[in-house]
């Protein structure tokens, strides 16, 4: 009897699958004609796809998901004021080419609030602007929770608006960004021009849960926050920031882990790391190279706050942990109390209750108080260079096992000082303990497996300094 009900199972579970269906399309009306089911497949013709309203809409399954692909990425072009909306669950869309187009009002692609468990993957969008620099809409909108960006190269946006928007609302949305190539975003000269945002000062408080990973920053210049964290609980880690004239901003929201990332400056003007805004966040284990910037774009700068504040005004610093991070032939490396008196002559309120442990500086100042934090631990710290010579309290210098490798980095040797330093584990200095190990950034700086698979790109990824 058992075997005869498992025999009927999956003989069931077999027609299931053999009932999907492919769809080979050539206008977004056939596409919105479709009555699609689990496992369909829809194909968007080879060809120029302009003015098209493409509104995919269905209920995929974890297993059957609904795919809308592009019959050939490579000769299927999305142009005009081609736009998409993602409507549904466990949706997929593969390896669509918008180029050259633009939008007079709505988003380029939109996960709608109904959208769960969908993902845009291997596609581009490359040069979306309307003639007017003034106009605001995104390129990527997540609404619903559990969607996914991935693996797409996004490139010269030049107008009003951020790049990529999470709008975070009273549930956490678990959204995942991933594997993409964010390029050539120039400076848009007003707020606004920031590559990602999650969330809105409005909804800071609230949980995101967002996870942003292995993703590069080329030339993302287009404003002071190239990642401006609004929300709460994120985690932003193991993404490379190429000569990107900003900083990744934890602007509001709390609790966000912010470790294993590279930013490599170059030596251009302005170019920035981390700076720290609000309650609980943890920024450890990063490596920063030959950034320019100092004040709000030191290495890592930790402002100071103002009393009593509004939701989009500044909060302040309390009980941040910034651990066995490395600062090699940087301007300024920390920056505490950062903003003081700025030009709002409000921020006064400095950091409460800091935590630097077991950071590395090589060739870089490394630390100016511009206000003293309410309570502070400051130990272990290091400078690379000959023993002796005096140094900020906290602070020790000596060699410590550092070398330039192949890629222009400057790394532990093995076993070296230097290398204990950044694997030690912290979990006895606090209550949130730290796991991951520095990463391997060869990976990142050769550029494998980011963006789409059939785009060939042209950006150079070099250490120069």
């Amino acid at each position: 009897m058992y075997k005869l009900k498992l025999s009927g199972f999956l003989l069931l579970l077999a027609c299931n699958f053999a009932q999907a269906k492919d769809y080979l399309i050539s206008s977004a009306a056939e596409l919105s004609a479709l009555k699609l089911q689990p496992g369909d497949k829809v194909l968007l013709k080879s060809g120029e796809w302009k003015n098209q309203r493409l509104i995919f809409k269905a209920q995929g399954t974890e297993a059957q998901p609904v795919i809308l692909q592009a019959e050939n990425p490579q000769a299927t072009v999305l142009t005009g004021e081609t736009t998409l909306l993602i409507d549904g669950k466990y949706l997929e869309v593969d390896g669509l080419n918008f180029r050259d187009g633009y939008s007079s009002k709505s988003d380029v692609v939109v996960f709608s609030k109904n959208s769960s468990h969908c993902r845009f993957t291997n596609s581009a969008i490359i040069n979306y602007n309307p003639s007017d620099k003034k106009l605001d809409y995104k390129w990527i909108s997540l609404f619903g929770n559990h969607n996914r960006v991935d693996h797409c190269y996004i490139k010269g946006k030049t107008h009003q608006g951020t790049t990529l928007v999470v709008w975070v609302e009273n549930t956490p949305n678990e959204h995942r960004i991933d594997h993409n190539f964010f390029a050539d975003r120039p400076d848009l000269g007003a707020n606004g021009g920031e590559t990602i945002r999650i969330g809105t000062s409005q909804v800071s408080m609230n949980e995101s849960r967002t996870l942003v990973e292995d993703n590069i920053f080329y030339h993302c210049d287009g404003e002071m926050e190239i990642i401006s964290n609004k929300s709460c609980y994120n985690i932003i880690r193991n993404n490379l920031f190429y000569e990107s004239v900003g900083t990744l901003t934890l602007r509001h929201g709390n609790f966000v882990s912010v470790y294993g990332n590279y930013f490599i400056g170059n030596g251009v003007q302005n170019t920035g790391g981390i700076r720290v805004i609000g309650e609980n966040h943890q920024v450890y284990r990063n490596y920063l190279q030959g950034l320019a910037g100092d004040g709000l774009r030191s290495s890592i700068s930790v402002m100071d706050a103002f009393e009593n504040p509004q939701l989009f005004e500044y909060w302040q610093v309390k009980n941040a942990l910034i651990a066995q991070n490395m600062m090699v032939n940087c301007r300024q490396g920390f920056d505490i109390g950062a903003g003081r008196d700025g030009k709002e002559g409000k921020r006064v309120v400095p950091p409460k209750n800091l935590s630097l442990i077991n950071n590395i500086l090589v060739s870089t100042p490394a630390i100016k108080f511009t206000d003293e934090p309410q309570g502070k631990t400051i130990e272990n710290n290091w400078i690379e260079g000959k023993p002796g010579k005096s140094s900020p309290d906290g602070f020790t210098q000596d060699k410590l096992g550092i070398r330039k490798t192949g890629n222009g980095l400057w790394l532990p040797e093995k076993g070296s000082k230097a290398e204990t330093l950044l694997n030690a584990e912290l979990s006895q200095k606090r209550k949130m303990p730290i796991k991951e190990t520095y990463v391997n950034p060869d990976d990142l700086l050769q550029g494998k497996d980011i963006g789409p698979q059939w785009l060939q790109r042209n950006e150079k990824l070099e250490v120069k300094l």
